[in-house]
């Protein structure tokens, strides 16, 4: 981190001399993705100034690695040449994820500088839904004949393979693109010239629909440990292939909307620090409101005991470790069973084993929890046994409802169509709440007779 701080102090130093082939030089020997990275925290002024000085070769490559905005103040300052260049350069799919963060009027501008077949090839995968195979796959792949020997598919791969964004693993296609198998080049290297590709191709492929959701095809990629998945339409013509690393995009896109739900925060495509304040503020407070108003039923509640903590008011010093205990509890379930579906290692038909053991699980952390507190109020709060007993019993059935409902609920919610991560923390803390008072109050009501 030191290191790149240092660099960027002396890439500004050096423009503000106008030394630009040192800077070049410096730019040249790192990572397109570090050269992003420095670009990203240049003046914007400077940006276009920076970006112009980078080797044709890996100028695309840096521009695909820059966030939205940088691009967008890019283009805006491009001439017509430029674009063209950047976006002939661009693999259609990065290509494609840039025109769909941009304005309208900006993704005009790049189209009307693009080459017919990429301009068409750009606008049909434009128009996959949002979050399908086919808005994230790549239409340049290595495609083969079956009837090909391997010196005819090497003679292929080197005339084709520059412009391909991956050749280890080429697709066998009928004259009609229908895929009829896999190959792979260290297979190739390991027979002779003269085999044909049908003889030593797989034909037992795992592929993707294009309406399929962007999400299970990452999950397929790491089941079966691929580097890339074929992307095939109804009649099981081959369009395209999505690579391992768009599947690392989505998994952290996906992980990231996940965290954010479970924190009760509407997801967003921007990093926090590009996010204004007013936008932040539209995320989170509808959530914060309809989280208020359910939490206002313990309210409720409270109001309906007001008679019992009045006789006995030491009730309610406990109430705070109560709710927070119970939430934490849902929360741990919840959790655990929110990482299970993602992973797609519980299913709905799994919902009563899952109830089962979190129900054991549940009675030994309510007696453990139970144990210990009854000790403390005992020996340090100098409370009645009888109030002690009512607090702990409290302790031990909340936990167990805590566990139950934060269990169940992302189950259930997957199971009707809801993201299981809406059913996290702040709403399984809510419930939890107004269940653990409801079992305080009535335990107290009984036992000690109010």
């Amino acid at each position: 981190m030191e290191e790149h701080k240092i660099l960027l102090e002396t890439i500004l130093e050096l423009l503000a001399e106008r030394n630009l082939p040192q800077i070049r030089e410096k730019l040249y020997e790192l990572n397109p993705i570090d050269v992003a990275q420095i670009l990203g925290e240049v003046p914007e002024e400077k940006l276009l100034i920076l970006y112009r000085i980078l080797p044709k070769e890996n100028a695309a490559e840096v521009f695909a690695e820059m966030d939205p905005d940088e691009q967008e103040t890019l283009i805006k300052g491009f001439n017509d040449r430029e674009i063209r260049e950047v976006i002939e350069e661009m693999y259609v799919d990065d290509a494609v994820d840039m025109l769909e963060e941009m304005p309208a009027v900006v993704v005009n501008k790049v189209l009307r500088q693009a080459a017919p077949e990429t301009r068409q090839v750009i606008n049909e995968l434009l128009k996959y839904p949002e979050d399908s195979a086919g808005s994230i796959m790549t239409t340049e792949y290595m495609s083969l004949k079956s009837n090909m020997t391997v010196d005819e598919a090497f003679d292929r791969i080197r005339k084709t393979g520059g412009d391909k964004e991956d050749i280890y693993t080429c697709y066998v296609i009928d004259t009609s693109r229908r895929l009829q198998g896999i190959v792979t080049v260290k297979e190739l290297l390991l027979n002779s010239k003269s085999s044909v590709i049908e003889d030593i191709m797989t034909t037992n492929v795992i592929s993707t629909h294009t309406l399929d959701d962007q999400e299970e095809v990452a999950k397929t990629l790491a089941r079966y440990d691929l580097t890339a998945i074929p992307v095939v339409d109804k009649e099981n013509r081959l369009v395209g292939i999505v690579t391992v690393d768009d599947a690392i995009d989505v998994i952290q896109e996906e992980n990231t909307e996940d965290i954010e739900m479970m924190a009760a925060i509407t997801p967003t495509d921007k990093p926090y620090i590009d996010t204004g304040f007013f936008e932040t503020y539209k995320k989170r407070i509808p959530w914060l409101l309809l989280l208020m108003i359910s939490a206002t039923f313990t309210g409720a509640i409270i109001t309906k005991y007001e008679n019992a903590l009045g006789a006995y008011v030491v009730l309610t010093a406990y109430i705070p470790m109560l709710m927070d205990t119970g939430g934490n509890a849902g929360s741990q379930a919840s959790v655990s069973i929110i990482r299970g579906l993602s992973l797609d290692e519980i299913q709905f038909s799994d919902i009563f084993r899952i109830q089962g053991k979190e129900f054991l699980v549940a009675l030994l952390c309510g007696v453990t929890l139970g144990t210990a507190n009854f000790i403390k109020l005992l020996v340090i709060d100098k409370i009645s046994v009888i109030i002690a007993a009512v607090v702990c019993l409290t302790l031990l059935f909340t936990i167990v409802v805590a566990k139950f409902v934060g269990c169940s609920l992302p189950i259930l919610a997957k199971r009707i169509g809801f993201d299981p991560a809406v059913m996290a923390s702040p709403f399984i803390t809510t419930i939890v709440d107004a269940i653990s008072l409801i079992i305080y109050f009535q335990l107290a009501s009984h036992i000690l007779n109010i």
